[in-house]
């Protein structure tokens, strides 16, 4: 039976949603929370579509029947009405603005590209949107993209600038292949002027290390950056991966701290085998994060972690006037790994710490985890590392430790 204003007024929410006909493919959908939705249902090119026509009672009974056969109309007519009113959602392509081809570029190319795309999204919400991300993507022009990028030079990061203006790049050069670009602003930028980058081959001399850590926990930088910047070097894990840690993640009682897939480089589960030291550079994190779940919570929020340059700056803080050449936090990694294997420790006990795929052959017959060597090895890593602190002497050797 057809419905009638009363029968509508007395519909009521149940534990699921539900629907009730009209007439001639309309009907109502009911849900849980009171909210009640008109919709059209029809078929179109053999295959059944529905249409969504708006909320009851700000669409009243009548004007719902209006408007479904102003959709039947445009249905005998050859056309979906379904698919008019998406179309009727894309803007114009000379209105479409940065922000939101952004979000196409991400969803349509990058994804595709990559498992992880936090870092190309970072640059793109955080340096990218505040600057153009209201302005149509046809008129950027090369001075706004050079304000974008020079910004991130002129702060001292010329790396990030490199990378800026790849992602500027990337999504320019597919706005052109979209027709929403006549020319890619980014191409009278040569990265050549933007970041020439250096061999990466930087590793810290056991001297460079006892320096380095002096220099930080005597600096003027937060508890937690000096904290961080040791927890990194002794675990060798990557910065996002502490930047993302959750104090669920960290187990004291087993000396473990595993890293989910979705917060690991590689896109699989990590363990990380704590040292004692670890342990205790972990406990007074927790102290510091207070009640928040996030270990490097930051500064003023409980759910937020810091800006993912935040120890790169706290980084170059620490060694302002100190005679270490420069190097980056990536490189405590290659320190890290250059160091145990000039100790003797075996190249895939090291690269399983280093949570790196091993590649070829090996690779695909070695599944083994080297759990064991992996916890020794990792206390001797500390251990080393004290004895560069509390001695200044390089201890060398396998199970070498401080008289």
């Amino acid at each position: 039976m057809a419905l009638t204003d009363i029968a509508l007024k007395a519909l009521k929410p149940r534990d699921k949603a539900y629907t009730v006909t009209d007439d001639r493919g309309l009907y109502v959908e009911v849900f849980p929370t009171g909210g009640i939705i008109w919709r059209y249902r029809y078929r179109f090119a053999g295959k059944q579509e529905k249409l969504t026509l708006g909320k009851y009672p700000a669409l009243s009974l009548r004007n719902a029947r209006v408007k479904r056969d102003e959709a039947a109309r445009t249905v005998a007519l050859g056309h979906s009405p379904a698919e008019q009113k998406q179309l009727a959602k894309v803007p114009a392509p000379d209105t479409i603005t940065v922000a939101e081809f952004g979000e196409r570029f991400f969803r349509e190319v990058v994804a595709k590209d990559r498992q992880d795309v936090s870092s190309p999204r970072r640059y793109f919400e955080k340096s990218i949107v505040p600057v153009i991300g209201a302005k149509p993507v046809r008129e950027v022009t090369t001075e706004d993209v050079r304000t974008i990028i020079w910004r991130k030079k002129d702060e001292g990061f010329d790396a990030a600038a490199g990378q800026l203006r790849s992602v500027l790049k990337r999504m320019f050069d597919y706005a052109l292949t979209c027709g929403l670009a006549p020319i890619n602003p980014v191409l009278a930028l040569p990265m050549r002027h933007v970041h020439k980058s250096r061999s990466r081959d930087r590793a810290l001399s056991p001297d460079e290390i006892r320096d380095f850590l002096r220099a930080a926990f005597e600096s003027n930088i937060r508890r937690q950056f000096k904290l961080a910047l040791h927890l990194i070097l002794l675990t060798m894990v990557r910065k996002s991966e502490l930047l993302l840690a959750r104090w669920s993640d960290v187990d004291f009682e087993q000396a473990e701290w595993h890293i989910p897939a979705e917060h690991s480089k590689t896109g699989k589960p990590h363990i990380v085998y704590l040292s004692r030291q670890a342990v205790e550079l972990f406990r007074e994190l927790k102290v510091l994060a207070d009640t928040s779940e996030l270990v490097l919570p930051g500064r003023g929020s409980r759910t937020k972690t810091f800006a993912h340059n935040s120890i790169n700056t706290a980084l170059k803080t620490a060694l302002q006037g100190q005679t270490i050449p420069a190097f980056t936090i990536h490189d405590l990694r290659r320190t890290a790994s250059t160091l145990l294997h000039e100790n003797g420790w075996p190249s895939d006990v090291v690269e399983k710490a280093l949570n790196h795929i091993i590649g070829g052959v090996r690779g695909v017959y070695n599944r083994a985890e080297y759990a064991p060597q992996r916890r020794e090895m990792l206390q001797f890593w500390a251990d080393y590392i004290e004895s560069l602190i509390t001695s200044g002497k390089v201890i060398m050797g396998r199970f070498s430790r401080q008289a």
